[in-house]
C-alpha cells in the first residue's frame, strides 16, 4: 500500500497553502493525498459534550476548506481527509509515521524571508521519523516555476533548482535521496552545496605552525563532494547536478544558495533522547530564513 502525503491543517492560510502544495507533490509523486485536522491544534480548557462537539465542527470546516482548494485546484488528486484527537504533536506526529511525507504551513514574516513557525510545527520538524515539509502562507504554484518569457508567473516554464545544503563530515544517504529524487520528479537542476570555513593555523608538530591554502582547501573539499554525489549521478542520470563549495558559515550559505529555489533539502539528525523541539543550526536557519518550502529530512 503506498504511503500518502500527509497535510496537516486548521483552516489558516498558510494550512491552506500547505495543503496545495501537498497536493502538487502528491501527483508528483503518484500519491494519495490524506488531509489531517488535529483537534486541539489550540487546546482549549472547555471540556464536555458542547465542547467536543464544537471542536468536531470546526475541524469538519477547517477540512472542508482544504478540500475544497485542492479539488478547485487539483482536481484529478485522490483525497482522502482524517480527523485525529490531540494533542497536537503527537497527533501529528502519529500521521506522520504513516506518510511518504508530512507538509505542514507556517507564516510567513511580512516584508521578511523565513518562517514563522509555532510549537506544533516545530515539535513534528524535531521528531517525526518521516520527511516534513514548511511552507509558507503565500506560497503559489508559479512559485516553484522559472518566470514566463515576460518575466511574468508561469506554471508551464521548466522548475526552478532544487538546493541540497549538505555536510561533509557526516553526508547522509536519506537526505541526498530524498534530494535527488525531488529533483527527478520536477525535471530540475539539484544544486548542492557545501560550505566550509577558512582554516585557522594547524599544528605540524612541536614549536612548528602551518596554514593550509584556502584555494587547495576548496579544491579539496570539491573533489570530496564530487565523489560523493557520484554514486548518485550513476543512480540518476538524468538529473544535472551542480556542485558546489563556498567559504562561508552554512546557514549564511544556505540562504544564498536557496534564493530563488523551488525546494531546499536540509538534513536533521534524530537525538536518541529528543528533549524538546530541537534542531540543529543548519536546520533552525532553514526554517527561520529561508523564502521556499524547506524540506527536513530525518536520518540517525
Amino acid at each position: 500500500m503506498l504511503r500518502p502525503v500527509v497535510a496537516g491543517v486548521d483552516g489558516s492560510a498558510e494550512s491552506l497553502a500547505a495543503a496545495a502544495w501537498a497536493a502538487r507533490e502528491a501527483l508528483r509523486r503518484d500519491r494519495p493525498l490524506h488531509l489531517v485536522h488535529a483537534w486541539n491544534w489550540h487546546p482549549r480548557r472547555q471540556e464536555g459534550e458542547i465542547a467536543t462537539a464544537a471542536q468536531r465542527h470546526l475541524a469538519r470546516r477547517a477540512l472542508r476548506r482544504a478540500e475544497e482548494r485542492v479539488r478547485e485546484e487539483h482536481p484529478q488528486v485522490r483525497l482522502s481527509d482524517e480527523q485525529i484527537e490531540g494533542p497536537a504533536t503527537g497527533a501529528l506526529l502519529k500521521a506522520a509515521d504513516q506518510a511518504e511525507l508530512m507538509v505542514l504551513g507556517s507564516r510567513g514574516f511580512s516584508g521578511f524571508t523565513g518562517f514563522l513557525v509555532g510549537s506544533v510545527a516545530l515539535g513534528v520538524v524535531a521528531k517525526a521519523t518521516r520527511p516534513v515539509v514548511l511552507v509558507r502562507a503565500d506560497e503559489q504554484a508559479a512559485d516553484e516555476h522559472r518566470p514566463a518569457e515576460d518575466g511574468g508567473d508561469s506554471t508551464l516554464t521548466g522548475y526552478r533548482d532544487v538546493v541540497l545544503a549538505i555536510g561533509l563530515d557526516d553526508p547522509c544517504d536519506e537526505v541526498i535521496e530524498f534530494a535527488f529524487e525531488a529533483a527527478r520528479l520536477r525535471h530540475a537542476r539539484l544544486r548542492v552545496v557545501h560550505a566550509w570555513h577558512t582554516a585557522g593555523p594547524i599544528g605540524l608538530g612541536a614549536g612548528e605552525v602551518g596554514l593550509m591554502a584556502e584555494t587547495w582547501q576548496g579544491e579539496e573539499w570539491l573533489g570530496f563532494l564530487k565523489a560523493v554525489l557520484q554514486v548518485w549521478q550513476d543512480k540518476y542520470p538524468d538529473v544535472e547536478v551542480l556542485a558546489t563549495v563556498v567559504e562561508d558559515r552554512p546557514t549564511t550559505a544556505l540562504v544564498r544558495a536557496s534564493t530563488g529555489a523551488s525546494l531546499l533539502v536540509v538534513g536533521h539528525r534524530l537525538a536518541e533522547r529528543p528533549a524538546g523541539p530541537r534542531t540543529g543550526p543548519v536546520t533552525h536557519a532553514a526554517i527561520h530564513h529561508v523564502g521556499c518550502p524547506v524540506a527536513v529530512v530525518p536520518h540517525a
